[in-house]
């Protein structure tokens, strides 16, 4: 079953993608280490403090409302300082509206993180991981360039 899309439809997907590389390429300059190919939606929040330890894989979707944090206020290092650390999303991963990941963690390569979740260790590659916090709910599964699984369809299920 082919999905008709309109003349109209067309043009706000051209204009949505001009305006997410533009969103991708503003969080280049100012030091987030995203890949051209990620996605970022709009209301996707950074940490601004330490934005050098944010890194994004490639052809990665962050859903709207979703925090990623390099930074523990609570931690103080130094003079007084907050602790600074690096956080890791791979490649091909999907991360669900406003979802939660906390400073220091290192997601793996094709991995989804489910809507509302709160990312509190490190996550392996293939997997799905859900809930507060965040734990593995399945295990390999296989995410395309797209950010869609590759080993589910609506007919078969799992595969």
């Amino acid at each position: 079953m082919e999905i008709q899309r309109s003349s109209k439809f067309k043009f706000r997907l051209f204009i949505a993608t001009i305006l997410r590389k533009i969103r991708v390429f503003k969080f280049r300059l100012r030091g987030y280490d995203i890949q051209y190919s990620t996605i970022i939606e709009g209301s996707v929040v950074l940490d601004k403090l330490y934005p050098q330890g944010i890194h994004i894989g490639a052809n990665t979707l962050v859903a709207g409302g979703s925090m990623i944090l390099s930074h523990d206020h609570c931690k103080r290092v130094g003079s007084n300082q907050p602790y600074l650390t690096d956080t890791y999303v791979g490649k091909n991963c999907f991360i669900a509206v406003k979802s939660i990941i906390l400073p220091g963690v290192r997601i793996g390569d094709g991995v989804i993180v489910g809507a509302g979740s709160v990312v509190t260790k490190d996550v392996p590659s293939n997997c799905i991981v859900a809930g507060n916090p965040a734990k593995i709910i399945r295990e390999n599964i296989v995410m395309n360039d797209f950010a869609a699984l590759e080993n589910w369809t609506v007919e078969k299920g799992w595969q």
